[in-house]
């Protein structure tokens, strides 16, 4: 289970909550909460990581994230109110290294997460530096019995597995240093493929307002690169349907070519119950 108690881990920041980080509802979204944690994992200091690249020690690399999971707990947060994120490293491997993450506000905790990263060199994964393993290690946190994250089955990346299409197109402004789709504008592209779905099941007319049912959390699994410019198509397909909940399987395609799958829970509203198993997969 996910920690609950912000002592045991190592680092503490305090993030602004932002205006563009609430939803609908005037409270913090999923997307939003994630934001805090990646602004977080960004001020982290890795010293001895940074003294090796600044002295040409390494050779050239990109940081890319493999997967995330973001789980918004409850609603919270006002603009100019202040997140406290705290920060650990759950798991050290030879060429990647997960953080693990929570978020409070005013004492309680509103979110938690997890991030898995890769460095690339130009021929693919690469070793993580002595010195990286060494900031690394300062950061661990105290064992646990948590679950390995579940690699994405095979059917996950074919078309067929997904009754229900979005069409999407990636904007400039999504665009990161890594001249790719930045991976929190990828996840706010799961968010318009499940309001579009939401909208197509209610059968909500043209002017009708959209039902406000955004995921709650996500785990999502990077798997290519999305890039500008480009037509993509966000897959739906309902996993189970609960008494107050909705599980979605999403993928993002290029054609036939999956780039990346999604896992999402999301509130069922006033959803037909009878209607949304006609897209279970």
């Amino acid at each position: 289970m996910p920690n609950t108690d912000g002592s045991i881990f190592p680092v503490q920041s305090d993030v602004l909550v932002r205006q563009a980080d609430l939803g609908r509802d005037g409270s913090a979204d999923a997307i939003g909460a994630a934001r805090w944690l990646e602004d977080a994992r960004i001020r982290l200091r890795l010293r001895r990581f940074e003294r090796l690249v600044a002295s040409g020690g390494f050779v050239p690399f990109q940081i890319f994230l493999v997967n995330q999971r973001i789980e918004r707990l409850r609603p919270a947060g006002r603009a100019g109110a202040r997140a406290q994120v705290h920060t650990g490293v759950r798991r050290i491997g030879q060429s990647s290294f997960t953080y693990e993450q929570a978020a409070f506000i005013d004492g309680s905790r509103v979110a938690s997460g997890d991030a898995t990263i890769v460095l690339i060199g130009a021929s693919g994964p690469l070793s993580l530096p002595d010195e990286l393993v060494e900031d690394l290690g300062e950061l661990a946190l105290p064992e646990s019995s948590a679950a390995p994250t579940v690699r994405p089955g095979p059917e996950r990346s074919r078309r067929d597995h997904y009754p229900y299409f979005a069409p999407l197109l990636a904007r400039i402004g999504d665009v990161d240093s890594n001249q790719h789709v930045n991976y929190m504008a990828l996840a706010t592209y799961y968010d318009e493929a499940v309001a579009a779905f939401v909208r197509h099941a209610a059968g909500t007319a043209g002017t009708d307002p959209v039902p406000d049912l955004p995921p709650q959390s996500y785990r999502v699994h990077y798997l290519g690169e999305v890039t500008y410019p480009g037509r993509y198509e966000i897959g739906v397909v309902v996993r189970s349907v609960g008494a107050d909940s909705v599980s979605y399987e999403l993928g993002v395609f290029r054609d036939s070519e999956c780039l990346g799958v999604a896992e999402a829970v999301g509130p069922r509203g006033d959803l037909n119950a009878e209607s949304l198993k006609a897209w279970t997969g």
